[in-house]
């Protein structure tokens, strides 16, 4: 009996760690990921948005999800998705999104859940008892986990998973509706250093990047025989490890691609005077001016929600 404890036990474990990378793998797989991290034209409302605009509002959910309690985050989180609808191939992106923002919930639950203390959540679920549902063995302790997993410490862990999906979501959108170039002259237009604006258009163009290249070698490792024969229960237990092979060929790819970027980067004179002058000048729509009206009532929101009481406190409160 003691052995069959430890494999659930360890079995549980793994299983809330590795839970949503498998959820991940198996559903968004790696070209969903690369759908909802890449440009893709289109002619709806957001991407006629000013990039500066986005960013403001990217920033004015962050304060409404940090500064209030967790369900105002659900909401946020809930009324960005929606506008997913709005996006080319908006239903599919839509999907993605839901999976990967559970899979962020799931990650944000399991790395506070284990460890909050009863003090904490006493303040946090005052008058009630506190409902264990696993007790962990004397070894998980030593790893700094609580001796009882309770059902008080799973929703806490929950609520705040909700500050990290509106964040994530609004993040999303202002990658999928504007180029690189806009970005670019979004940083130049609030005076941001050259470097700085370089190395973030590297970063948005090497994401799409890395998932288009591990798609490509996951492939290539079962176009060679890999899961031949194996029951379609293990597949997305193969998707995981091909990926984990996919690494290392995935990094020389990458390497030398930033070799090939940085002599063209040279070639262009990149750097070779301290500003650049721009041929479209971006400015500012009706569509902005709606965003702006968004921003301002999210502003207001966080305000009324702490004079009302509802604003985050020390810990957090889940109520």
């Amino acid at each position: 009996m003691s052995l069959i404890t430890t494999l659930i036990n360890w079995f549980l474990f793994f299983y809330g760690v590795g839970f949503p990378v498998l959820l991940i793998v198996s559903v968004v797989r790696l070209k969903g990921f690369m759908e909802i991290t890449r440009y893709e034209s289109g002619t709806g409302f957001m991407y006629r948005v000013n990039p500066v605009t986005k960013v403001l509002l990217g920033l004015a959910v962050m304060g409404v999800a940090s500064t209030t309690v967790w369900w105002i985050g659900a909401l946020l989180t809930l009324a960005i998705s929606l506008v997913y609808l709005t996006l080319r191939d908006g239903v599919r992106k839509l999907v993605y999104l839901s999976v990967v923002l559970v899979s962020s919930l799931i990650s944000s639950m399991w790395s506070v859940a284990p460890y909050v203390t009863p003090s904490i959540l006493e303040l946090a679920f005052p008058h009630q008892n506190l409902v264990t549902v696993w007790t962990w063995p004397s070894y998980f302790e030593v790893m700094g986990y609580q001796p009882n997993l309770t059902l008080q410490a799973l929703m806490y862990g929950l609520q705040i998973g909700f500050r990290v999906t509106a964040v994530l979501a609004s993040a999303l959108i202002l990658v999928l509706t504007t180029t690189t170039s806009d970005i670019f002259r979004m940083f130049t237009k609030l005076r941001a250093p050259l470097s700085l604006t370089f190395s973030l258009l590297v970063g948005v163009r090497t994401v799409p990047r890395i998932f288009e290249l591990l798609d490509s070698s996951v492939k290539m490792q079962f176009i060679r025989g890999l899961g031949r024969g194996k029951p379609r229960i293990v597949y997305p237990f193969l998707l995981l490890y091909s990926a984990i092979l996919a690494l290392v060929p995935t990094m020389v790819y990458l390497l030398r691609g930033a070799k090939t970027m940085a002599i063209s980067a040279d070639t262009r004179g990149f750097r070779a005077s301290p500003r650049r002058t721009e041929i479209v000048e971006l400015g500012f729509r009706k569509e902005d001016y709606v965003i702006f009206g968004v921003v301002v009532g999210l502003i207001l929101l966080a305000i009324v929600a702490n004079l009302l009481g509802f604003g985050r406190s020390v810990p957090y409160l889940g109520v």
